[in-house]
């Protein structure tokens, strides 16, 4: 997909100014943390080094800071995630939705709030790109937030290494997976973010991560109990909410933060994902 046509984008802008304004109408501006679930995911990562077992990763997603989710709504999200105490800390994209200006020094407050015991790590998503992925890429700087988009960084643990790798926003053919390949090592289990889920097919196939990490579909933001969601759309037609097997990789698909222009969710409610990492029993 192509970047975004500016009239379109104006247009978008306007739209989400107008949606903001009766959120704050007739909506919820304020934070409340019943309206935010947590999902727990256990994940066995063959090859996991005993040193890793139980490491926990938290994942956002979809932040989409503007329209839904209010300046008040992160910061009781950072609040939310901090008490969970993980020890690093995956961004998978989408930081804004059709606005920057307005909102780039509450997203930067707030991210640098985060506090996980090693790392936080993060991609970048469509919006982000069709705003300005160099400025949002700066903030990430200046928050502590390593960009793995389109590369990895290696967390050691007794001397044991885990990579954590990203891809690039696949919706605007940003991604480049073989230069990640080129840079990853052959020893030592790898996950893998990628704002786009349906890439699970593509980088399921390279038998390298045993876990890929998305966001992008918001869940469908209308889920049906025990059918799931009709809602699809370009890059997540397959895998649009929870956990799939794609090969031997687990694909896991987060309901993110935000919405997208409307701001209504049914049975789907905004999500922080607790991720934790198990060893193989034959190891421990």
């Amino acid at each position: 997909m192509k970047e975004k046509d500016p009239s379109a984008m104006k247009y978008r802008q306007k739209l989400q100014r107008g949606m903001t304004y009766w959120r704050h109408k007739i909506g919820n501006p304020e934070f409340n943390h019943e309206n935010f679930q947590i999902e727990y995911v256990e994940v066995i990562i063959p090859g996991l080094d005993p040193a890793f077992h139980n490491y926990r990763l938290l994942n956002l997603s979809d932040i989409h800071l503007g329209q839904w989710i209010t300046p008040e709504h992160l910061e009781g999200v950072i609040k939310m995630a901090n008490k969970e105490k993980p020890d690093s800390v995956t961004i998978t994209g989408d930081f804004v939705s059709y606005i920057l200006d307005d909102i780039a020094e509450d997203l930067e407050n707030s991210l640098k709030k985060l506090k996980p015991k090693e790392y936080s790590f993060a991609v970048l998503g469509n919006h982000d790109h069709w705003l300005s992925a160099e400025r949002i890429r700066e903030i990430l700087h200046r928050c502590n937030i390593i960009d793995v988009s389109n590369d990895l960084h290696t967390i050691y643990h007794e001397e044991a290494p885990l990579h954590i790798a990203g891809v690039d926003s696949v919706m605007l053919g940003k991604q480049r997976l073989d230069l990640v390949m080129k840079k990853l090592p052959e020893e030592g289990p790898a996950i893998l973010l990628a704002h786009e889920p349906d890439f699970a097919d593509i980088s399921s196939t390279t038998g390298r991560f045993s876990l890929q990490i998305s966001g992008h579909s918001h869940g469908g933001q209308f889920l049906i109990p025990g059918l799931g969601t009709f809602i699809r759309g370009p890059h997540f037609l397959k895998y649009p909410a929870g956990k799939y097997m794609v090969g031997d990789m687990v694909q896991y698909t987060s309901r993110g933060l935000g919405t997208n222009v409307f701001w209504l969710r049914i049975n789907c409610a905004p999500e922080i994902t607790v991720f934790t990492l198990k060893c193989p029993e034959e190891v421990l």
